[in-house]
């Protein structure tokens, strides 16, 4: 072996990496992104879970019972309606988790020693939110009854207080009684398939094109970049719409996944996902350079989409700037989509900010493709 041939070798190679800038971006802000994900994204301790607040009671013991609940560092009471069903729509259009109920007389019932009963509705469509708002509100209950039959006892003696006296929690799990994981996972596993096999696919298109030096061939011809855009997205649309058909045959049949709402409405605004997702693609096709920068871009842009979209870790655990981070990801309102109708049943009057948010970054993602393709044209 030959010392000087092998460090001229090495001299070459350390040339070509300086010269490929983008891979060399990619490869020391990755790591560094993903640490920064992974250490405030990854959390499975629950905090702040929204919760709607009916309170028919209006006393000073429900209001010290929706005190507590907020001094668990679970809860938080982000509104106070007037009716039961209230709640229940607010737990449909996903704004909240969960809903606490105090029936008239509430007070009236701690006063006289008798059991006092407080409902709550928790959203089973997340069971990881679910599994820890449930123990959570029964956990504070008990310790509220403890607490008041120490009280009476220290007031008025060990008998004043009966065994049915505190507070009795009656929780109802709505949507997925049996908190079952699986039911929550696999419609959102459907779209994070989906969104990644056709990110890939028409990141490649552009690459493809220029690497095999056909795209100069296009670009002298008298076909439009809007015209070359949509035609290439086109027959990605048919074969992504077709592999989410597949998926979803599949969720059904292999893992018994039940569609509680309308087929079409689901049907339509998957497809309009998979025209978003494959606007990304073609995003960073007009980026890359080269089907290496295209892979490495394919995964950059995937990996947030995965933590911050709340497909396994929920949003709720997360720090404020990184949840905000998850509004300027389209898998976040596709999830929100696919959960409500799948899980939920619920209509486009319960979605109808997700489906207009999702339809928004279609047209914007497809224009910046167009724009950026106009620009390498000029």
């Amino acid at each position: 072996m030959n010392f000087q041939r092998f460090m001229s070798i090495v001299r070459k190679e350390f040339i070509h990496i300086r010269r490929d800038k983008a891979s060399m971006v990619i490869a020391f802000i990755a790591p560094i992104m993903m640490l920064f994900l992974f250490g405030f994204a990854v959390k499975l301790d629950i905090e702040n879970v929204e919760m709607a607040v009916v309170d028919w009671d209006q006393s000073t013991a429900s209001r010290e019972f929706v005190q507590r609940l907020k001094n668990t560092d679970y809860f938080i009471d982000k509104y106070y309606v007037s009716r039961d069903q209230d709640a229940i729509d607010l737990i449909d259009r996903g704004l909240v988790k969960v809903a606490v109920i105090f029936p008239p007389g509430f007070e009236k019932d701690i006063h006289n020693g008798k059991e006092a009963e407080v409902q709550f509705l928790i959203d089973g469509s997340d069971s990881t939110v679910s599994r820890t708002a449930l123990p959570s509100a029964v956990m504070t209950a008990n310790q509220y009854s403890v607490q008041l039959k120490t009280e009476a006892m220290e007031k008025k003696g060990a008998v004043a207080m009966g065994g049915k006296a505190g507070v009795a929690a009656k929780a109802r799990v709505l949507y997925n009684q049996e908190m079952d994981s699986i039911k929550f996972t696999i419609p959102g596993l459907v779209g994070l398939v989906i969104q990644n096999i056709t990110i890939i696919l028409t990141a490649f298109a552009l690459v493809r094109e220029r690497e095999r030096g056909t795209l100069e061939q296009l670009i002298i011809t008298p076909i439009r970049p809007i015209e070359l855009i949509l035609g290439k997205l086109t027959p990605y649309v048919l074969i992504g719409f077709m592999n989410f058909g597949m998926v979803m045959v599949l969720a059904i049949v292999v893992f018994h996944m039940d569609i509680q709402g309308n087929v079409p409405l689901l049907l339509v605004l998957s497809a309009c996902f998979v025209i978003c997702a494959l606007s990304m693609g073609l995003i960073i096709s007009t980026v890359a350079k080269t089907q290496l920068q295209a892979m490495q871009l394919s995964l950059l842009a995937l990996l947030p989409s995965v933590l911050l979209s709340g497909f396994v870790f929920p949003r709720e655990a997360m720090p404020k700037p990184i949840y905000m981070m998850g509004y300027g990801i389209p898998l976040t309102y596709y999830l929100q989509i696919i959960r409500g109708i799948v899980l939920k049943g619920v209509g486009i009057e319960y979605i109808y900010q997700q489906v207009v948010l999702l339809i928004l970054f279609t047209i914007l993602l497809i224009s910046i493709a167009i724009f950026r393709f106009k620009k390498r044209l000029d």
